[in-house]
């Protein structure tokens, strides 16, 4: 059965979007987050002056709190534009080389998997692209996931495994799956998404430990910062407050702006590359449940085919395998199928270091 149309060419030219506003967006979130921070630290030196308890909203000087957040911004800002831009052009260059070592993964050639580079030619062949680059998890978990900015460094990961358990046309599915997201370019904006989210950590890190051992604007006359060491702790404890309000909001944005139908459009688009839905379902819902890769962090777990773990337990990054294969079911007028024991072998012990086993 064909699958219906699903707008595939709408949902890339959306993602394309998202990333200029997201790449745009950035850089002003930054500005905005330090003209908070000074802001925040000049609200909590004011409420210092007021150890007699007589200290209300009413008595905070909202135009200097204002002229200190921008000072601060003017100030130090040119130093934080130069230091996102280079960890940002560190990162856009060897995120490659992050994600492996963050990851685990492993590098592999066709001659030591024929079979899976045989399956992702011939469906690169069937849309006319270039293939990308294959790389393994030493991990007994079910799990993928497709990394890269450009036609050269585009890479589908597959753990261990996914590779063992999976028939080839289930491992098929999850290939196209994988291949889907790089041809929608939803995988370009899931690394930068994780390269902002990680310059934000880093600078909420830097910020904190400023708080603790570093010192307080200097807006104020000496007389009046010697008064206010009484309310230093308040100050500490509400500008972290602000500081870690303000990395929850961010995280929170970049998560909600990878869209979950991402996942839905991925399906289909390997429906479509395969012409099996049978296969796809069947590979999800083996996936289902076995899909947690031990010791990778939840920024490169929300790029794999599923991530079971739900952030802060409320909001998913992924809908849930049982939707996703009725969605199919659904869109394909086939029936969900049921799951037979499996003949393949289990995962085998581990990996040389190093080396990827021949096929």
């Amino acid at each position: 059965m064909a699958i219906k149309a699903v707008g595939l060419t709408t949902h890339i030219m959306n993602n394309q979007i998202k990333t200029v506003l997201l790449l745009m967006g950035f850089p002003l979130l930054m500005f905005l987050m330090m003209g908070s921070l000074f802001g925040a630290m000049d609200v909590a030196f004011q409420s210092s002056l007021f150890s007699n308890g007589g200290f209300s909203v009413h008595n905070i000087n909202w135009g200097h709190v204002w002229q200190t957040g921008l000072d601060g911004i003017f100030r130090y800002g040119h130093i934080v534009a130069a230091v996102v831009a280079v960890w940002f052009l560190i990162a856009f260059f060897f995120h490659g080389r992050m994600m492996r070592a963050i990851s685990g993964a492993l590098p592999v050639t066709r001659k030591q998997m024929p079979h899976i580079y045989n399956m992702l030619e011939n469906l690169c062949i069937s849309r006319g692209i270039s293939m990308p680059r294959f790389e393994i998890i030493d991990s007994p978990a079910l799990n993928a996931f497709a990394s890269g900015i450009s036609d050269k460094t585009y890479t589908i990961v597959l753990t261990r495994g996914l590779i063992d358990r999976l028939s080839d046309d289930e491992l098929e599915g999850v290939i196209a799956h994988e291949l889907t997201h790089i041809i929608n370019r939803d995988v370009r904006l899931l690394v930068i998404s994780v390269i902002f989210v990680g310059i934000i950590g880093f600078f909420a890190e830097i910020i904190f430990r400023s708080l603790i051992y570093g010192r307080r604007p200097n807006s104020y006359s000496r007389r009046r910062r010697s008064n206010s060491e009484s309310g230093g702790a308040l100050g500490t404890m509400l500008i972290a407050l602000v500081i870690f309000a303000i990395g929850y909001f961010f995280a929170i944005l970049i998560r909600f702006a990878i869209s979950r139908k991402r996942e839905y459009l991925a399906d289909a688009g390997s429906v479509e590359l395969t012409k099996n839905p049978d296969a796809m379902m069947r590979a999800l819902l083996r996936i289902s449940g076995n899909d947690k890769v031990r010791g990778m962090p939840d920024d490169i777990q929300q790029m794999c085919i599923e991530n079971s773990h739900s952030f802060m337990g409320i909001f998913a990054t992924h809908p849930s395998i049982q939707n996703r294969v009725q969605t199919i079911s659904r869109m394909t007028d086939m029936p969900v199928p049921k799951l037979q024991v499996s003949l393949r072998h289990g995962p085998r012990g581990p990996w040389q270091r190093g080396k990827i086993p021949e096929a």
